[in-house]
């Protein structure tokens, strides 16, 4: 065994550019596929996160007039900003599978050129 060969062949496999690697392809179809999704799903969630605090601020009394029309007024917004944070995560579900759908064919085929590659 020739470990001055393996040590050779390691370090020019570093140095080899692999932006037109299969394998960096398909990573980079895959975050495609599933960008728009987690993009989505992390501002909607911060959005009506933000609504649900402003709602809770209300109805505490911890910004507005202190009346009983801020309380409700609270409540109402609080409620929002809850019902949005709970569908939040079907919402996520449902942009992820449109994404995989939409990219699936490119996705399988590189996969399946890539694992006949190395057969």
């Amino acid at each position: 065994m020739n470990t001055d060969k393996i040590y050779a062949e390691q370090l020019a496999n570093e140095y080899t550019p692999k932006d037109t690697s299969k394998v960096v392809a398909l990573r980079k179809l895959d975050a495609k596929a599933k960008l728009p999704a987690t993009i989505f799903a992390y501002t909607f969630g911060i959005i009506t996160t933000l609504i649900a605090g402003v709602g809770m601020c209300l109805s505490m009394n911890v910004i507005g007039n202190g009346s009983g029309a801020s309380f409700i007024f609270g409540i109402i917004i609080g409620i929002i900003g809850f019902i949005g944070i709970s569908v939040n995560f079907p919402i996520y579900k449902k942009l992820l599978k449109k994404g995989k759908r939409k990219y699936a064919f490119e996705i399988v085929q590189l996969a399946k050129e890539i694992s006949e590659k190395d057969m």
